[in-house]
């Protein structure tokens, strides 16, 4: 009796051990920030005397999440999160800020700004999320999908710009880093974009 009261706590301790050495890892997180990105055309003189005021960009459903969204398939019919590999912030605000820095250093206007007091005269810019996916290529590869709709509004509400830009990057290698690099070349397209659709519609109602 008294052996088996010595050997009973040993034996659940080794059970423990064990168990504990058999426990799967858990991952650790991983955040991903968007590279540098390209500049935009800077302009000799502001063209719009109004400053230009860009609100966080809207997302439904999966896209509104913080989380790296990826297809299982090319046509990017399904889709899923990863569950470890996550944006330092959701995309609603990285493209936003993305945005105000890149017009804020093209000098299109004297002020680029996310906050102003809606009574103040201002050109407004909104997006929508409708595309950010990292998605499987045919060859094996993977490419980064980005598809938004880009709005800007002029003090008199009138729409200067009112669009759906999208563009889709090669990324270079198939870790994600590389897809994260090209959302960052597929967005600097489609801002190039923008801005230059902002600069002539913009330009001809300001003439």
């Amino acid at each position: 009796m008294r052996t088996s009261t010595t050997i009973l706590p040993a034996l659940l301790l080794a059970a423990l051990a064990l168990t504990g050495c058999g426990a799967p890892t858990v991952p650790d997180f991983t955040y991903f920030r968007l590279p540098r990105a390209q500049p935009l055309e800077v302009a000799s003189a502001p063209l719009f005397d109004e400053p230009i005021v860009v609100d966080a960009f809207g997302a439904d459903g999966l896209y509104a999440d913080q989380s790296l969204i990826y297809a299982l398939d090319p046509g990017a019919q399904q889709l899923r999160q990863y569950h470890y590999q996550l944006w330092t912030d959701p995309p609603t605000r990285i493209l936003q800020r993305r945005l105000i820095a890149q017009l804020r250093a093209s000098k299109i206007a004297a002020q680029v700004t996310d906050e102003l007091p809606a009574s103040n005269a201002a050109i407004r810019v909104s997006g929508i999320i409708l595309r950010f996916d990292r998605v499987p290529t045919a060859n094996g590869g993977w490419s980064a999908v980005v598809a938004l709709k880009l709005r800007a509004d002029g003090r008199d509400g009138r729409p200067i710009v009112d669009d759906y830009y999208r563009a889709d990057e090669a990324a270079a290698g198939n870790d994600i880093k590389s897809t994260v690099d090209a959302y960052g070349a597929a967005l600097d397209r489609i801002y190039a974009q923008f801005h230059a659709d902002l600069r002539q519609r913009g330009g001809s109602r300001h003439g």
